[in-house]
């Protein structure tokens, strides 16, 4: 692995418009959030910018929408291969511009780079279908072709996975791209743009805006008729926002939302598991997921066990710098989440909630919240409503499978739920009762490029992974012809 400065060194601090890195007039800072510190400068687009990496797109279409399945998915083979010679050199990089300990980092890589490994499998398996019609008048046939170009929107919690996981379906069905980072955290994209031309990626298929002006580089994007297809992930206010710009264009829309997790722990459960499971479930990526558990619904009876043996592992997480040895706890992303964090735990407290251990800022540079646990948490407290977004673990007591029910589904959000039960039919039941797009039975980790990703209610629409996800960029089409035995 490189030092730090060499890989910042070596990431583009460009607009990659039509396979060329673009200079911009304005340029804007991207910090470590464990020091504060200035890492890196990158271009600032403008509205045109954006309309220009639209044009590149756009006219890159007709020839990679026509290139081959298997040249497409052997192009996303070698980014992946490409991925796993530099894994440690990107990991670093999300370490250092969003917090997370390099372990996770590394897991990301790995998580990420499934997706090109995926969807380049899928690229040869896309499908029509051809038959009779039931009058026995005409042949049907229907085919499906990719919708044209496409406008990404990637969070800065997952630099590189929501990245792949956006890039490679639309690749893998012949679209173009224009890809906008978080402003929090542009440098992974940067480095993975690069990464795909070195692969081979033809001039413009892949093109990246960063940006600090993000309303109004969207707003001209999305208004602009040559884009065909919309995908986002982010906050639901800000999803409700891109859906009705979207609408005058009638997009193509992906929206990966916000979420509001439960974690229902029965009676029956195996407590060890299901607190292995909240660890992984709450704390990974510093509880800054959208798939985050956000509120532990858990059984009367073992509700103060559950409490004491979580509040022990907690207790011995280590809060640090994400490039520190045994770090397990790294920085929130910035001023503001750690606000919020504090201000939703204090919140809870003042409503007669048990603080266990927790809930205090770090007495260090960078913007830190220590990990926090919480006990008999009001359910009308804001954290039971909120996404928090942090390292906080609130517990809720719940007498009966019907009040759990009531409370995992007492939310606009349904993007996915866990469920800790040794009773086979009760978790057959859960799968049915709970509205949730995802749901992880005695396992805390749903995610998987192999697997839908996504949610109902306010939690979005669509899919991401899975021989879904690749539909979403596709459309469908139909054609009757005469009987050819008439």
């Amino acid at each position: 692995m490189a030092d730090e400065r060499t890989i910042l060194d070596a990431v583009p601090d460009g607009l990659l418009i039509g396979g060329a890195w673009r200079t911009a007039a304005r340029r804007f800072d991207v910090t470590d959030p464990s020091t504060g510190d200035v890492i890196k400068q990158v271009a600032d687009g403008t509205p045109d910018d954006g309309l220009a990496a639209l044009a590149a797109a756009h006219d890159a279409f007709p020839a990679w929408s026509r290139t081959p399945a298997r040249e497409r998915a052997e192009l996303l083979r070698r980014a992946f291969d490409l991925l796993q010679e530099r894994a440690d050199d990107i990991a670093l990089l999300m370490t250092l511009e969003m917090g997370k300990p390099l372990a996770e980092s590394r897991a990301e890589v790995t998580y990420g780079g499934e997706f090109l490994r995926w969807f380049g499998e899928e690229a040869a398996r896309i499908q029509g279908r051809y038959g009779a019609n039931p009058e026995g008048t005409g042949r049907m046939i229907v085919t499906r072709h990719p919708v044209g170009p496409c406008y990404l929107i990637t969070p800065w919690n997952f630099p590189l996975a929501m990245a792949t996981r956006k890039i490679a379906p639309a690749l893998a069905a012949g679209c173009t791209v224009v890809v906008k980072p978080a402003s929090l955290t542009p440098l992974t994209t940067l480095a993975f743009a690069q990464l795909q031309l070195d692969a081979g990626l033809p001039a413009g298929v892949v093109n990246v805006v960063t940006t600090t002006s993000s309303g109004p580089v969207s707003e001209a994007i999305i208004g602009d008729p040559r884009l065909r297809k919309l995908s986002f992930t982010g906050s639901t206010e800000v999803g409700r926002s891109l859906l009705a710009q979207a609408a005058d264009g009638v997009l193509r829309t992906s929206m990966e939302l916000g979420g509001n997790a439960p974690f229902v722990v029965f009676e029956d459960a195996d407590l060890d598991a299901a607190v292995d499971g909240a660890m992984a479930a709450k704390f990974r990526n510093i509880g800054q997921a959208c798939t985050a558990a956000n509120r532990f619904v858990v059984h009367r009876s073992v509700a103060d066990e559950f409490a004491r043996r979580v509040t022990e592992r907690v207790d011995a997480l280590r809060v640090g710098r994400g490039t520190e040895d045994g770090v397990t706890i790294g920085p929130l992303i910035d001023d503001r989440a750690v606000a919020k964090a504090d201000e939703l735990v204090r919140d809870a407290v003042d409503r007669g909630a048990t603080l266990r251990t927790g809930g205090s800022t770090v007495d260090r540079p960078g913007t830190f919240y220590e990990a926090t646990v919480l006990s008999d948490v009001p359910r009308e407290s804001r954290l039971m409503r909120e996404e928090i977004f942090g390292p906080v673990l609130a517990i809720t007591p719940f007498d009966d499978e019907d009040e759990a029910v009531a409370v995992a589904n007492g939310t606009e959000y349904g993007l996915v739920s866990y469920v800790y039960t040794r009773d086979l039919a009760r978790g057959q039941r859960m799968i049915e009762r709970l509205e949730t797009g995802m749901l992880g039975l005695n396992v805390g980790v749903v995610s998987n490029a192999a697997a839908p990703f996504g949610g109902v209610k306010q939690s979005g629409l669509g899919r991401e992974g899975g021989a879904e996800g690749i539909g979403e960029y596709l459309e469908t089409r139909y054609t009757l012809t005469p009987d050819p035995f008439a």
